[in-house]
């Protein structure tokens, strides 16, 4: 029977953007496997549920292939089985529809530095866990 860590796992299907992110969460306790918690060294098999919190939204992952090398897109798709509810899906946009105005920067101000949006992205994390 095939096995390999979840956060190579979460990182190889593209759940998350590094091995470090998926590693974080698990140690964090946002990834859960069969409704229990696990460390980022739990062995991941075929028709295991993933249960992942990210950004807010609780997904649902059925594991249909386990691989442990990262992959593009169009591959990735296929080793898991998306069960996470329409409401968990739509969650964001009905609660963003109509709640405020684009973001405006001052004329002549220029591109936002490094550092600028640093801060403005750690603001945003703020509101959407």
């Amino acid at each position: 029977m095939e096995k390999t860590r979840i956060d190579k796992w979460l990182w190889a299907v593209r759940i998350f953007k590094t091995r470090t992110l998926a590693s974080n969460n698990c140690k964090k306790g946002n990834i859960r496997i069969n409704e229990e918690k696990v460390k980022p060294s739990y062995n991941v098999q075929i028709g295991d549920l993933v249960g992942v919190h990210k950004n807010g939204f609780n997904l649902i992952f059925r594991v249909e292939k386990v691989i442990s090398k990262r992959v593009g897109a169009p591959l990735a798709v296929q080793c898991y089985e998306n069960l996470t509810s329409e409401d968990e899906l739509n969650k964001f946009s009905d609660w963003f529809i109509g709640k405020g105005r684009p973001e405006v920067r001052e004329k002549g101000a220029g591109r936002p530095t490094k550092k600028d949006r640093r801060v403005l992205e750690d603001f945003k994390d703020g509101f959407i866990d």
